[in-house]
């Protein structure tokens, strides 16, 4: 539960456009809405960030107290978040920065901030600098739709190359591992939090998107295609057996900085999901699309369709 003092800031931002007098007055603030990392229940943060091009920063300050705050162990379990930034709202990956970029990016933050190095100062623990990314095509997501059939490939799209996002960053790695020779540190061992944040994010909406076909659009379609019974619980099977390769590969990511991972075993389970979502995906809209293209997004009032 947010304090009493936070409270009243979430409502004066909400009610003002973003605009909060007191202490935060003439400052960058958002709101940032985080997953519990063992509640699995909403929380909001106002927070002060700093701008970095088209990145915003968050530094895990707690005013230089000795611990990480909540927000930064929630955005480690769930890397997707919320954000309201003056009257807009989208999501963003999580990602905190390591080794010489968050170095870079904390002088940076410091230049337009000085209050966050006098709280460095205070403390023993290296502060968190965290960038919020939003997620790669999500302008597909914000397009408008005609119909389920339009949506579902929408949603896909989505799916697809988020999937591929992971994969280049993990192939990336390899690569910088296999070209490093002589003298110099190699690329950290394991395979860090960019890599670790993504991954984490795309399975979350993955097991959104299966979950919601499970428990609404397939037992909805069944009652108007007995015929295609057969085919939603083939589709239901396969999605258990994307869930089971996702949590073999949330195992290899439990450490929070991913250091104490296996890269090579983690690429060969990446790679065994990419293939089978793959093949589900395209199984789902051959036998779905033809159907759904007939029933109008968003939704009309239940009965409107038969």
């Amino acid at each position: 539960m947010p304090t009493s003092f936070n409270q009243s800031v979430i409502e004066e931002f909400r009610a003002n456009g973003g605009k909060v007098g007191g202490p935060f007055e003439g400052g960058d603030l958002l709101l940032l809405t985080t997953t519990g990392a063992k509640s699995g229940k909403e929380h909001t943060t106002p927070l002060g960030f700093v701008r970095e091009g088209g990145l915003l920063l968050l530094v895990g300050s707690d005013l230089g107290g000795p611990r990480h705050p909540d927000w930064y162990h929630n955005v480690l379990a769930h890397p997707t978040v919320g954000v309201e930034l003056g009257t807009e709202e989208f999501q963003a990956i999580a990602v905190p920065a390591e080794g010489e970029r968050r170095e870079r990016l904390f002088t940076r933050i410091t230049a337009a901030e000085p209050g966050y190095g006098d709280y460095q100062a205070r403390t023993s623990r290296i502060l968190p600098v965290v960038v919020l990314e939003r997620p790669a095509h999500e302008a597909a997501i914000a397009e408008d739709v005609g119909n389920f059939a339009e949506k579902m490939l929408q949603v896909h799209l989505w799916l697809r190359g988020q999937l591929k996002h992971v994969r280049d960053e993990t192939d990336a790695y390899f690569i910088a591992l296999a070209a490093h020779q002589g003298p110099g540190a190699p690329p950290k061992p394991g395979l860090g939090l960019q890599i670790r944040q993504h991954c984490l994010a795309f399975c979350d909406a993955l097991t959104f998107h299966h979950t919601s076909e499970d428990a609404h659009l397939f037992p909805t379609m069944a009652d108007y295609h007995p015929e295609l019974r057969e085919t939603f619980d083939r589709l239901a099977e396969e999605h258990r057996s994307i869930a089971r390769i996702q949590n073999e590969l949330a195992a290899h990511l439990s450490d929070a900085d991913a250091g104490s991972a296996d890269p090579e075993r983690f690429r060969a389970e990446l790679t065994r999901m990419s293939a089978e979502l793959t093949r589900h995906l395209d199984h789902e809209e051959e036998t779905l699309l033809p159907i759904l293209a007939a029933l109008p997004w968003p939704p009309g009032p239940p009965g409107g369709v038969r």
